[in-house]
């Protein structure tokens, strides 16, 4: 391995570190987005089940008192909704941010690989044109030292 591709070795090191942790954040975030969209849906579906106790209760009649607790609940059961609503694009933000991130230290540390593989393919072509060329000298010199003995 030639030197410019060696001293970048601990460079790309670095940014795989920085890769691999943003991706760590990112499976976080986007394992804390998932549990909030089902806890939206569970006080969606729960709210739901619970309309749907006063069409079936309406029907035979209720009490005062059971109508203002309904609605009271039903208006704490919304208010949990709108708050967990707000959690959920708290939660899809750091998603977007974290993907992002993520995406921009892994197109860095790609760019550091193709530098590294540039570096080396450089180093191999310099290498070969050297073998080539002492190649040819001893091709040359076999020739002349034939070409003086006949």
């Amino acid at each position: 391995m030639n030197k410019r591709a060696q001293r970048l070795l601990p460079v790309v090191d670095m940014a795989q570190t920085t890769e691999r942790e943003a991706a760590g954040k990112l499976r976080q975030y986007q394992h804390a987005l998932q549990q909030a969209q089902q806890q939206l849906q569970n006080l969606q579906q729960y709210r739901d089940d619970y309309q749907q106790q006063w069409i079936d209760k309406g029907q035979t009649g209720v009490s005062g008192q059971w109508l203002m607790n309904y609605q009271r609940f039903l208006s704490q059961l919304e208010v949990a909704i709108v708050q967990q609503e707000q959690s959920l694009a708290w939660h899809q933000n750091n998603v977007s941010v974290s993907q992002a991130a993520w995406q921009q230290a892994y197109a860095r540390l790609e760019g550091l690989r193709k530098l590294v593989q540039r570096y080396r393919e450089d180093a191999q072509k310099m290498a070969d044109k050297q073998e080539q060329k002492l190649l040819d000298e001893m091709a040359q010199r076999l020739m002349m030292q034939h070409a003086k003995q006949d």
